[in-house]
């Protein structure tokens, strides 16, 4: 498979998705928009400090960015990010279908 600078950069993406509780945080911030920490923790186990550190990881990956109301940080999906993501899901996906197609037409000989 020839190297791809669009996967090596989708990479940090899929890594930082790797964890359920960031999914978990990335599926909160799409459906509820910008979310203070505070919201993001309400009704889970996990600390605040702990959702702090895993923001900071998808911030580090593109996937979310935060800004400042007043005295309150407020955190938000990148979207352009998991898009490019996908893009590169896509590319893999049409690449296993060709070589699919392949391994039918060498298998039908």
């Amino acid at each position: 498979m020839a190297r791809n600078p669009a996967w090596q950069k989708s990479a940090p993406v899929f890594a930082a998705l790797g964890d359920a509780t960031r999914l978990r945080l990335l599926a909160a911030l799409c459906a509820g928009g910008a979310l203070s920490i505070a919201q993001l923790t309400t009704g889970t186990a996990i600390t605040r400090q702990a959702v702090t550190k895993h923001l900071q990881v998808l911030a580090d990956a593109g996937l979310v960015r935060d800004s400042w109301q007043g005295r309150e940080r407020l955190w938000e999906l990148e979207p352009s990010r998991l898009d490019e993501a996908r893009r590169s899901l896509d590319a893999i996906a049409a690449q296993w279908d060709q070589a699919l197609a392949r391994l039918k037409r060498f298998v039908e000989r």
